[in-house]
């Protein structure tokens, strides 16, 4: 469970490893393209696309280890478990977010973003 305050100090501290994670989603979607279309990438071939593929989720797994719930990663969503008035909230951080600005119930999910 994190505080509000809590669940902001980690998300900056996170920040850095969350702008490489984007980089490597948007490395490896290009990458995927190319050899879709054409066989061949100035990033690589398909064991650079695996390579890609196990940093990504390597990432992903290394935050859900920190009990930060990973709900999407295209964008990426972040909700931090919390509570607020004696109810069940996720802290929720879109990508594109500067920082926690939202909650929702646990029970709602992300339509029922709330700003904090």
């Amino acid at each position: 469970m994190f505080t509000l305050d809590e669940a902001r100090t980690r998300l900056a501290a996170l920040m850095p490893q969350l702008e490489e994670l984007i980089g490597v989603r948007a490395d490896l979607a290009e990458l995927r393209a190319d050899l879709d279309t054409g066989g061949h990438s100035e990033l690589g071939g398909l064991a650079e696309a695996k390579a890609l593929e196990a940093r990504l989720y390597a990432a992903l797994e290394e935050i859900a280890d920190q009990d930060i719930e990973v709900k999407g990663f295209a964008p990426l969503l972040l909700d931090f478990p919390g509570e607020l008035d004696g109810r069940a909230v996720r802290w929720c951080w879109l990508e594109g977010d500067e920082g926690i600005d939202w909650y929702h119930r646990s029970d709602t999910g992300f339509a029922g973003r709330r700003p904090c």
